[in-house]
Parts: C-alpha cells; structure tokens; sequence
C-alpha cells in the first residue's frame, strides 16, 4: 500500500501552531505519544502511524479485498426479501462489537494521540500555552453535517419528505443519488439544489462489484467520472462503504464520504479512527463519524437517538466532526422517522456546532490546512492550547 496517500496529515499539520516548531520537536513528541494508539514508542516515521490508523493497515494486507462469503450474499442479497436480509445481518453481527479491534461506538484513541502529542510539544518546549489554527468557524466546539443515500427508486420518491422536514427545522443535507441503477428524478435534484441541499454520486449500480477486480473498477471509475460532471459535483461515496484508497484515486472527485471512524458491523469493518476531515492523496475524506441509522434501528434495534448524543459528546470534547448517513429508503417514514425527527429537534437546541453541507465543510478545511483563510477568517481561526497537570485544554 502506497503509504504517502496520508503524508500530509501528520499532527504538525493538524495543529497548524502559530508559530510553528522545529520538525525534531514533533518527530520527538510523537514518538513519546504513540503509546497511546498502542504502537510502540520504536515506531520514528510517522508514516506508518498514519498507515496503521488512517490507512487501516492495523486491519491486515488484504483489509480492501471483499471476501467469497460477503460476494456470495450480495449476490443473492436482491433476491431476500428486506426483512429477510436485516435478518441474516443482525444474527451475522451478533458478535461483532465484542471482537471487533476498535471500541465502538466511540474510539477515543487516535483523538487522545492528537492531544499527547501537542502536551508533549509543551513540554519538550517548556510552554504552558501555544496558538494553533482552530477547527471551525466562529469558534464553534464541532461540526454537524447530514448526508443520505438513496439506495432505491422508492428511496427517491421519499426524498422530498425528508428535505421537507429538515428544512422545516432549519437543516441542509446532501443526498447521494445511484446514477444506473433507478430512472434519475433530474427535476428532484434541481429542486434540492435550488432549495439549498447538496446533490452527490452514490456508486454506479449500488452493487458490491465496484471494487471486485482493479479492471472492472477503472471502467466503472470511468462512468462515475462522467456522473460527477453531469451532476456539477464534487463528491463521492462508495456503495456499502466498499473502499479501496489507491484505487480511488483514480476517481475525478474533491471529497469522498467512503470511511469511518469505526463501525463493526459494515460489509467490509473497520475504521480509520479520525473525527476530523483529512486527506487520501488528491482528494479530501470526510468520515462518517455517526452509527448509520441502518446499523442503529435495523441491526441493533435502538428505539431512540440516545448513541448518535453519546457519540456526539465525546466528538464535541475533541472538536471533531459530527457526520451521519440517514437514507430515506427506510427512514422518511414510521418510527425511523420519529427518531431521526427527535434528534434534529434536540440538535436545533445546542448552539455549539457549525452546521454546514460537505462541500462547505471541505472548502473550509483546505483553506485552514492552506493557510489561505482571509483576515477576519484567520482571526477567528486562532486559538490557544493550555497544559494544565497532565491534560491540555482548548481555549478559543
């Protein structure tokens, strides 16, 4: 695996420090706080801590290959009826969490590495407080962003209703369209867009056969190419999370949404254990942050947001991003519903998140890690870091 896909998300460019500091003090206050992944303090080049943990290498060599079982029920998978197949998955992943090499729903630990290796840049520097380039706009504690895949003709007659009631409490999202696989609602889309909502490509087919082979995958890249201009977009995310990073890079597109943070129960499981946007060679990765409301309602069979809130203050304690996949296949309507309803309503109370679309979301990102915020931009950006004892606080 090509490790310097993830070479520029080193934590020196994730705190931005103003002003910065010398390359040896963060290769040493790395090397002291790797221990906290649970890599060796052996490990010098940071490339393979990002490999392990963005890159999923701590999953093994062949993490992106789809197995012969997982091909065999998505290939049968059409023929089960909905039921059926939510089913099969919930007896599949029964125990799933318990083996599972990342926590879920919250995995504390790349997000505590962020925060030892700057306590120890203070340390190794004798400083008490240092500036760094905050992470959101107008001194927000995270971000919030709504996406939804739309995995079915049926999913798209129900769009409208979803887009209705967000907009209704004052929320964008994006919705995800399959270009070949349902009649495309074109005067849908338009309308989304004119209303203010985001429209991105979901796969080709919303099959399992995008990443079987390196040759079926460039043809398929090819068509998907062509869907991103047609629909004047700029994002991108794989059907059932399949995901290959190098192959990917073949795909004309500014963000993907193909990761997570950690989910056990995905076709292809894993994690790349960030909160936070980062970058996959030419393109920009927001993960989903947020149990998908699939896994939630259907698999684990929750009656309440009560995770997505769990999930969202360990995410807001670390100023990270706060992103969930709602699909209105099955949650436009009935209780799904309900609770996504629920948790919009509580979400419209907090004033502590930026609310933005993905592609808002990733302008604003680049041009913090570019440095090319304009002034009042910049002096909003500006925060301070303090170490008090053995922990570091944020201190806009």
């Amino acid at each position: 695996m090509t490790s310097n896909l993830w070479a520029s998300n080193s934590p020196q460019r994730f705190w931005l420090c103003r002003p910065d500091l010398t390359a040896e003090v963060w290769d040493e206050a790395i090397r002291r706080a790797v221990c906290v992944i649970g890599l060796s303090s052996e490990i010098k080049d940071m490339s393979d801590v990002l490999k392990h943990t963005l890159g999923e290498a701590q999953f093994g060599n062949d993490h992106y290959k789809i197995g012969l079982p997982t091909r065999v029920y998505y290939w049968a998978k059409p023929l089960i009826p909905r039921w059926l197949a939510y089913r099969f998955r919930q007896i599949y992943n029964q125990n799933k969490k318990t083996a599972f090499q990342l926590g879920w729903p919250v995995e504390s630990r790349f997000a505590k590495f962020q925060w030892e290796t700057l306590r120890q840049v203070l340390l190794l520097t004798n400083q008490n407080t240092i500036t760094f380039k905050y992470f959101w706009p107008n001194e927000k504690k995270f971000a919030f962003v709504l996406t939804h895949d739309v995995e079915t003709a049926e999913g798209q007659r129900l769009v409208p209703i979803m887009a209705d009631m967000e907009e209704s409490l004052g929320f964008r999202s994006m919705f995800n369209f399959v270009p070949e696989l349902y009649p495309l609602d074109l005067g849908l889309m338009q309308d989304l867009r004119r209303r203010g909502f985001e429209i991105g490509v979901h796969g080709l087919q919303h099959d399992h056969k995008l990443f079987d082979t390196y040759k079926r995958f460039t043809q398929r890249a090819d068509r998907i190419n062509y869907y991103l201009h047609d629909f004047q977009t700029h994002g991108f995310r794989s059907p059932l999370t399949f995901r290959n990073p190098e192959w990917m890079q073949r795909l004309e597109m500014e963000y993907d949404m193909s990761f997570f943070d950690t989910d056990p129960y995905e076709p292809m499981p894993g994690g790349v254990m960030s909160l936070w946007p980062f970058s996959i060679g030419h393109f920009i990765e927001l993960p989903y942050t947020l149990p998908q409301d699939s896994t939630l309602f259907n698999i684990l069979g929750e009656t309440s947001p009560r995770i997505w809130f769990e999930k969202i203050e360990f995410i807001k304690k670390y100023h990270g991003m706060a992103l969930v996949i709602v699909h209105p296949d099955y949650s436009a309507e009935g209780i799904n519903n309900l609770i996504y309803r629920d948790f919009l309503v509580e979400m419209k109370g907090c004033a502590e998140y930026w609310h933005g679309l993905p592609e808002e979301l990733v302008s604003w990102w680049k041009h913090r890690m570019c440095g090319e915020l304009n002034t009042a931009d910049m002096t909003q950006s500006l925060a301070h870091a303090r170490l008090i004892g053995d922990t570091i606080d944020i201190l806009c």
